[in-house]
């Protein structure tokens, strides 16, 4: 297998086959990210993206039971260029259980309906999805480059399309300035899909990013450790979800928050208030963290 540059992936696909389908990410304007920025945008050329499977096939043998195809947004790509490798993907391995890509809403909503129910057919369980924030101040101060309803209509499409929704908030993108709108906005958004999966994820600022800039100018001001807790209990509070997931699957979060919505809520929101009865000299310092 051939790989460029430093490949990410979702803690929770660190047992699949990696295969880069594309490289870097197509939009690369977030202000708070730094994954992608020494890449420039592209997908790879399909038979490329064969060769590479047939080398893990060679390498690993027949019983790969995952696949996930990087970088950043690779369901970007033509839908017959996603059919033809997947197909080919199948025949190579065929104890192959699920497919996963990560694409934003932007990039799913150029999609029909008829085109995702294709994918989902041909092997795309999951799409892991960088929604951050559903509010749409916090959106366009962070240049995500979609909205509320964009992520809506996204979210709404997969899971019609039988693909789960593994969606990704970004805990403190708001600052102290929105934190309750950050919270109740995105509890909204959410509720309006029922993603599979609600993925809690810290916010850090990274070097060479312009929200790095705008923390160390005092422009942008970092959650505490309890108050970082508090957005997210009053996020967990206003979900109105039917059957959602809510991980806390990242080092970098204060607590363990973890359970279904709506029947594991109460347990979550008291696992949130006893961390707040912890001392925050106790916890990590907000602008330290780990990838």
């Amino acid at each position: 297998m051939r790989y460029e540059g430093t490949v990410y992936r979702p803690p929770s696909e660190s047992g699949s086959l990696i295969i880069q389908a594309t490289i870097g990410c197509p939009h690369n304007r977030c202000t708070f990210c730094s994954l992608y920025k020494d890449s420039t945008f592209r997908i790879r050329p399909v038979q490329d993206i064969k060769e590479d499977l047939l080398a893990a096939r060679n390498h690993y043998g027949q019983y790969i039971e995952s696949i996930f195809f990087a970088d950043g947004n690779t369901i970007i790509m033509k839908v017959n260029q996603l059919l033809e490798i997947f197909e080919y993907a199948h025949y190579l391995f065929p104890h192959l259980e699920r497919i996963t890509l990560y694409g934003s809403a932007r990039f799913v909503n150029k999609k029909s309906s008829e085109e995702l129910g294709q994918l989902g057919k041909a092997g795309l369980r999951r799409l892991h999805m960088g929604m951050e924030s559903g509010d749409d101040i916090t959106l366009a101060r962070i240049n995500k480059g979609t909205n509320s309803a964009e992520i809506i209509s996204s979210g709404m499409k997969l899971k019609e399309a039988g693909i789960e929704v593994s969606e990704y908030f970004l805990v403190g993108i708001g600052g102290k300035e929105r934190s309750r709108e950050h919270a109740l906005n995105s509890a909204l958004t959410l509720s309006a899909f029922s993603p599979d999966y609600i993925r809690l994820r810290t916010f850090i600022p990274m070097p060479a990013t312009p929200l790095f800039e705008d923390y160390h100018n005092d422009n942008f001001q970092l959650l505490t450790p309890h108050e970082a807790l508090r957005e997210v209990r009053l996020l967990v509070e206003n979900l109105n979800c039917d059957n959602s997931q809510v991980f806390s699957d990242h080092i970098n979060n204060y607590w363990n928050v973890q359970g279904i919505i709506p029947g594991d809520r109460d347990k979550m929101l008291a696992g949130i208030d006893k961390a707040l009865t912890i001392s925050e000299s106790r916890f990590r310092p907000p602008h330290i963290g780990r990838l």
